[in-house]
């Protein structure tokens, strides 16, 4: 199976992961409690982040002496933007709960919430940039970046395709 082909397949077992995780437009099914909700996320959260780092060591093919390097600096940067990834969550549930009445005050403090985020993640990933790059190759640390831009690409489409989008001529509240 050519890398591409790997590639393809990952990417297809992470949307329909994601699409299990990402926070629905409507609230949980009856028959289950919040606490159960929420323990059924963080188990497919879980599962999402393994099954992330699965397809980067898939595409990544590192030596043994790279890899003894690489993973544990691997995690310490996927815990870092794994909590960054919750405060996002956490916003995107606290628009779903409130976006029928979203006064302009609270659009504006999510909106700010979410590109304080963003930028809070770009300065993860510049500062990950170096250290990476101090043991692997040049191109080996683009590939990397690509392969988590592919990944998040692949997360954003189903949270866009899930959120309600807010409605612009509804009464400020």
């Amino acid at each position: 199976m050519s890398a591409t082909s790997i590639l393809r397949v990952a990417v297809l077992a992470l949307t329909i992961a994601a699409a299990t995780v990402a926070p629905a437009a409507e609230p949980p099914p009856p028959s289950l409690d919040g606490s159960a909700a929420e323990a059924t996320s963080a188990v497919l959260l879980s599962t999402l982040r393994a099954n992330r780092k699965a397809f980067v060591a898939v595409n990544l093919q590192l030596s043994d002496e790279q890899a003894k390097a690489f993973w544990p600096l691997y995690d310490r940067y996927a815990q870092e933007i794994g909590a960054i990834g919750d405060r996002v969550a956490g916003l995107v549930q606290e628009y779903e709960k409130s976006y029928a009445e979203l006064s302009n005050e609270k659009a504006l403090q999510l909106i700010t919430g979410y590109l304080d985020a963003e930028a809070e993640r770009a300065k993860v990933r510049r500062t990950y940039l170096d250290e990476f790059a101090k043991i692997l190759p040049g191109r080996t640390v683009a590939r990397f970046f690509q392969l988590e831009n592919k990944i998040d690409a692949v997360l954003r489409y189903d949270l866009a395709r899930t959120i309600p989008v807010v409605e612009q001529n509804a009464p400020a509240r």
